[in-house]
Parts: C-alpha cells; sequence; structure tokens
C-alpha cells in the first residue's frame, strides 16, 4: 500500500475511532470471556443456545435495519446476525463506525437462517481493538512476495492456505513429540550461547557476554551437548531446537532454523533408520493424511522400503566407475564439465563431494538412505567395520533435499581426539576439550541423528521455499 493511501485509511479510521469513543465505547477494551472459541461454538451448536464469542470483524454487510457480518478468531468463521430492534438504536447507530478488521465482543444466541447458515443472534456488542489499517482485500493490496514476509500477520489473516500451513506445522510438532515421548524419549534443553562452537562444520554467529567478558557463539549443533547426557545416563533424549549459521540465504537454506536432535544409547546407524522412517509416516498418516506428498510435477511416495545406496556408488553412476582412481586433475577436468566451478587448490575428495551436493543431491526425490560416506568429512562418526576410509552414517535425501543425517555415534575418545586435531590444523584452541573430558568418562555407543524440520515441512507439504514455512524468516533490512 502507497504511503499516501495507507495515510488516507489511517485518518479515517482515526476519525471512526474518536466517534466511538463519543459514544461511549473504549477503542481498545478489556478482556472478554468467552463461550469458547469459534470452532467450539460450531461443534457444540445448538439452536437457541447463549454465547459470548469474540474475533475480528473480516465482512460487514449493511442492509439498512440489519447488519450481517463474519468474525473470525482464528480457529473458524462464524456469521453475526445484528438487527436495530433486538440492539436498541444507539448500539445500533454505533456500528456504523466500526470498520473491517475490529475486533469486537458480543453476546446472543445461536440460530439457523433460511439459507442454513450457523449464526449467532447479537444482543449486545462491545469493542475490543480498532484497526487503524485495512486488511488487503483478497491479497491485492499485497502482491510483492516479500511483503507478504515482512508483514506475515496480514499473510495469515488474508490467506486462509498459509494459515493452513502454520496450523499443520504446529500439528507436526506436536505430533514428533507426541511419538517420541511414546518411545521412551525425554526431551531436553541444551546451551544456545556456547563458548565454542561445535557439532557441525559451519560459521557461526558471534556474541559478546558483557558478565563474563568473553565472547559466545549462538549454537550451530546441540550435538556436543547431548552426547554429554549420555555420559549421564540418560540412555534416549532428544531437543527440538534453534540452530544458528552465519551462511547464505536460498530456498532451502535460511540461517536461523529448527532441527529435531535424537541420541539412543546401545543402538547405531540402522536403529536410527528404522526411527526417522517410523517417524516421518507417522507425522505423514497423523498430520498430512496421506504418504503421496511432494507436488503433482514431483510426487513422492513415502510407502516403505526406503532405497538405500553407498555413497561412492551414486558417484561412480555420475562419473562413471573408474572415478575414484582418476589423478587429481583429470577430475577437475571433468568436473568441471558439469559447468561446476572447481577451486584449483581442491583435493579429490572436495572435487567429489561438490559433484554430490551439486549434481546428484537433487535428483533423489524418493526417500533415500544415502550411507557410507568418506571418513574425512564426519569426524564425529564410527568407521565402517568392514573399511576404516568410510564411516556407518546416512544422509536421509527426499524430494532432492537433505532431510536427517545419522551416524553411529564415535564413543572413542582417543579417536575423537585425533580426528579433532586433524580437523582444526594448528588452531588446538578449537579442540573441545570439555567435550573430550566428558568421552574419557564413558559414553555407551549410540545412535544419534538430526532431523531438520523446516525441510520436512517443505516435503510433506509439497512447498519449495523455506520462506514459506517459517512464520518469520530472515529479510534483508528494509532501507529508505
Amino acid at each position: 500500500m502507497e504511503n499516501a493511501e495507507q495515510n488516507e485509511f489511517r485518518a479515517n479510521r482515526l476519525s471512526n475511532l474518536a466517534r466511538l469513543q463519543e459514544l461511549g465505547y473504549a477503542p481498545f477494551g478489556s478482556a472478554f470471556e468467552r463461550t469458547g472459541r469459534l470452532a467450539e461454538i460450531r461443534a457444540g451448536f445448538e439452536e437457541e443456545a447463549p454465547v459470548r464469542a469474540a474475533g475480528r470483524m473480516i465482512t460487514i454487510r449493511n442492509m439498512g435495519k440489519t447488519i450481517f457480518a463474519d468474525l473470525h478468531d482464528g480457529s473458524d468463521r462464524f456469521q453475526l446476525f445484528l438487527n436495530k430492534k433486538q440492539l436498541g438504536d444507539a448500539p445500533f447507530e454505533a456500528l456504523r463506525w466500526l470498520d473491517v478488521g475490529d475486533h469486537i465482543g458480543v453476546e446472543g444466541k445461536l440460530f439457523v437462517t433460511r439459507t442454513g447458515e450457523q449464526t449467532i443472534r447479537v444482543e449486545q456488542w462491545t469493542l475490543l481493538g480498532k484497526a487503524l489499517l485495512p486488511l488487503p482485500e483478497k491479497w491485492h493490496g499485497l502482491r510483492d512476495v516479500e511483503a507478504r514476509y515482512r508483514q506475515r500477520y496480514l499473510d495469515l489473516v488474508a490467506n486462509p492456505e498459509v494459515r493452513a500451513t502454520f496450523d499443520k506445522r504446529i500439528a507436526m510438532l506436536r505430533q514428533i513429540r507426541a511419538f517420541l515421548a511414546g518411545r521412551g524419549f525425554s526431551e531436553v534443553e541444551t546451551p544456545m550461547m556456547q563458548p565454542q562452537p561445535g557439532g557441525a562444520a559451519a560459521k557461526p554467529f558471534v556474541t559478546h557476554f558483557d558478565a563474563l567478558s568473553t565472547d559466545m557463539y549462538l549454537r550451530i549443533a546441540p550435538e556436543l551437548y547431548l552426547k554429554r547426557l549420555l555420559v549421564g545416563g540418560f540412555d534416549k533424549v532428544f531437543e527440538l531446537n534453534r540452530n544458528f549459521r552465519n551462511e547464505g540465504l536460498s530456498r532451502t537454506h535460511n540461517p536461523e532454523f529448527t532441527m529435531l536432535e535424537i541420541y539412543e544409547a546401545y543402538t547405531d546407524v540402522r536403529g536410527m533408520m528404522q526411527l526417522v522412517e517410523d517417524l516421518i509416516l507417522h507425522v505423514a498418516d497423523t498430520v498430512f493424511g496421506t504418504r503421496k506428498v511432494g507436488t503433482e510435477s514431483e510426487p513422492i511416495d513415502l510407502t516403505p522400503p526406503w532405497r538405500e545406496v553407498a555413497y561412492h556408488e551414486l558417484i561412480k553412476e555420475k562419473m562413471g566407475g573408474e572415478w575414484f582412481t582418476l589423478p587429481r586433475e583429470q577430475a577437475r577436468e571433468r568436473a568441471a564439465a558439469l559447468d561446476l566451478e572447481i577451486d584449483p587448490a581442491w583435493s579429490h575428495l572436495e572435487i567429489t563431494h561438490e559433484i554430490y551436493e551439486k549434481t546428484i543431491e537433487q535428483t533423489l526425490q524418493q526417500p533415500t538412505f544415502v550411507t557410507r560416506f568418506p571418513a574425512e568429512l564426519v569426524p564425529l562418526a564410527k568407521t565402517c567395520p568392514d573399511d576404516s576410509a568410510v564411516v556407518d552414517v546416512f544422509e536421509l535425501e527426499i524430494g532432492g533435499k537433505e532431510i536427517a543425517p545419522a551416524y553411529s555415534e564415535l564413543n572413542d575418545p582417543l579417536e575423537q581426539r585425533k580426528r579433532f586435531e586433524q580437523q582444526v590444523g594448528p588452531d588446538a584452541q578449537r579442540v573441545d576439550e570439555a567435550f573430550l573430558t566428558a568421552l574419557d568418562h564413558g559414553m555407551p555407543p549410540a545412535g544419534g541423528m538430526g532431523l531438520g524440520i523446516d525441510r520436512l515441512m517443505m516435503v510433506l507439504s509439497g512447498i519449495d521455499a523455506i520462506r514459506d514455512v517459517i512464520l518469520f524468516p530472515q529479510l534483508k533490512p528494509k532501507t529508505g
């Protein structure tokens, strides 16, 4: 909405506010006791039953001595019947100064109109909150996609499909918690500010803790704290957490995102494989009501069994059976032929993983467990018993997106120290000594997994932009 037009609307509504004040209506009223939410009133509908309801007026239809309006409270929409004879002259005349978007409370009785619509016959009304700016009319007032993200509150009011998406996300989180609780997992909380970032390879956000006179980091993963809990005797733990990575924005990346992190003692990556399959199927069944998800052009069938394939096999399918024996320079040339930007200093492994991430991962539409990754890529996982060059892990790919990595967790403190030191090189102060001390006290063998909630929501709802499943996604600050 242009500023001039917005100012005109606001001025008109301020004038209406003043009129209402003159008539004794406080424009920003107090608490209003309700019989229930509108959805509950509809569910228990009984003609002539007295009700008290509150919500936002989203339509007003003035028919002279009668006004029909639609009330919405976030749970449902309900029709109101306001009649001059029923209300009295003064309360009815005051209705003319109400605007679409205002919040009101009503008291009356239920009835069914001649057209069969359940309705509240209003006997009294009160103003609860005056809206000084109008709602967008069928979203015509906010064509700009970015404006929808910046003013998500309007998006939610004007677009029922958007509200339905977030209702499903809320239901998904509720079902995840119920599923894990039913399997004996304990939900825990670990620090979001950490003295040392760890548990993943990512650039952290840095802040400063004045009271301790030290720099702190917003967590990139809760992994190292959750493993401390395994040492402390929690055998099944999970955390639904916010992680922060100071990296790029894209259709599948937001710097602040939601992750489900799970650890279970005395199991391994196979246990995690079965757990994530059961969990996703439970969410698909209970929240979405189907195992056929995705989009019409790229459908996804969640029906088991899910494919399992080794990382090296996918690379060979793409690059040829001799790929891993090629000299680095020849590998670089072949990768460049795929229109990939390859740094001349990259190792053969770095070239290989760039091929995987940029040309293979997005082709894995149906649920696929990619297993046996090169050990150098995953410093926190156990190596495979039959080959120490690869680790006992999987990445679950669905809809061309990494949904969940899982490991047979490394619980050998001596090997873990060696890998940390290799990872940080000469910067020895980056080795997490507190975590290694915890491992020295004895961590049980365990399976661990991270499940990206935002991406899972994208896959199950057929949405291709992460900003559409996050209520308030990160945006560049608006200037001017």
